[in-house]
């Protein structure tokens, strides 16, 4: 009796499953198609330069791919039921990650990471202490400051929603902080390389640049990966140490909005700060791992390789699909002024920290 309820369980999330993959498949069909568009247009505009000797970004597949996704997004939209499928651009996003970690042997993560966590960590006091004065000199809402900071220090959006809950924002506040970090995300991809190649960066000075000074993660690993596939690396490195830090940080701002009875208290600190931490930094760490004792081969590796960049190109897709740019006109000015002069300065602090710490590298 209880074997045949336990197999008539069984095949009833079997059947669950099989439905949510149904409704998952149309919206990643899309997303699938605009990258696979982008490929397409990467491929004919290196043919025209080639003709011509005219010069092309790398990677400018990533700048396509989000380019075809703000366009939909802005003008015709992506129908309702389309957009779960889409939203599972975050899924591909962190499996591209973990997978990326087959590219680095612990060796390299102790070298890199180390300089990585310092600067870091002065990343996010700067941006923190930075963003919070600002916010507050342009009158803006207490918990609405809070959330730019905390959305430039550490991972964007991710940050974002991982806060509002936690220290009580209205969803005016969440709306106006995330419209703000996706522009300022979006005007990265074409800034950060520009200065880059301008100032001739190395692959790892610039990845690591792009790490620390771009919010999101999507658009951090586009921005190190436009500039070369060895510099995306860095930038996913560097960026998956930012993100390791979210659970900390969010922890110190739900204590003191909590203290102040603005928010729920935390009763169990440990607790809190495992169900914050980004969980895909750990497969991160244990591909990197068992790269590290050889348990892949020179093939595995490469396919582990091609497998991440397919997983990206999905995330990249996605990531345009995210920005209305009619939505973000109607969102204020000043959230925009402040994470605007917010970014710019962390931009500038974090490129010195890089360049000072260059014989490291």
């Amino acid at each position: 009796m209880l074997m045949a309820q336990a197999a008539i369980l069984t095949e009833k999330r079997d059947e669950r499953a099989a439905m949510r993959l149904l409704r998952l498949a149309p919206g990643i069909a899309l997303l699938a198609a605009v990258g696979y568009a982008a490929k397409v247009l990467e491929a004919l505009v290196d043919r025209v330069a080639l003709r011509y000797h005219l010069l092309v970004p790398h990677g400018e597949y990533i700048l396509w791919a989000i380019l075809l996704g703000v366009t939909i997004e802005t003008t015709i939209g992506v129908p309702a039921w389309l957009r779960a499928g889409v939203a599972t651009y975050e899924f591909w996003l962190k499996l591209g990650i973990v997978l990326l970690g087959a590219e680095f042997l612990i060796g390299d993560l102790l070298h890199l990471g180390g300089i990585a966590l310092v600067l870091v960590a002065i990343e996010i006091v700067f941006s923190l202490a930075f963003m919070t004065m600002l916010g507050r000199g342009f009158g803006l809402r207490p918990k609405l400051v809070s959330l730019l900071a905390i959305g430039s220090a550490v991972c964007g959006v991710s940050a974002i929603l991982a806060t509002c809950g936690v220290i009580g924002a209205d969803d005016e506040d969440t709306s106006y902080a995330i419209a703000a970090i996706l522009a300022l995300g979006a005007m990265s991809l074409v800034l950060f390389p520009l200065v880059g190649h301008a100032l001739h960066l190395s692959d790892r000075a610039y990845g690591l640049w792009a790490g620390l000074g771009v919010d999101n993660t999507a658009e951090a690993t586009a921005a190190g990966a436009l500039y070369s596939d060895a510099a995306g690396r860095v930038a996913v490195l560097a960026k998956t140490c930012r993100n390791s830090m979210l659970g900390f940080v969010v922890l110190g701002y739900a204590l003191y909005w909590g203290s102040r009875g603005q928010a729920k208290v935390v009763t169990n600190k440990a607790r809190f700060v495992w169900n914050k931490f980004p969980k895909f930094v750990l497969g991160f760490l244990l591909i990197s791992a068992l790269a590290s004792v050889g348990l892949f081969s020179a093939g595995q590796r490469e396919s582990i390789r091609n497998l991440s960049r397919w997983a990206f190109l999905l995330a990249f897709a996605g990531v345009g699909f995210r920005t209305n740019l009619r939505d973000l006109g109607r969102q204020g000015a000043r959230p925009f002024v402040v994470g605007t002069l917010g970014e710019v300065a962390i931009a500038v602090i974090t490129l010195g920290l890089v360049l000072g710490a260059g014989r490291f590298l």
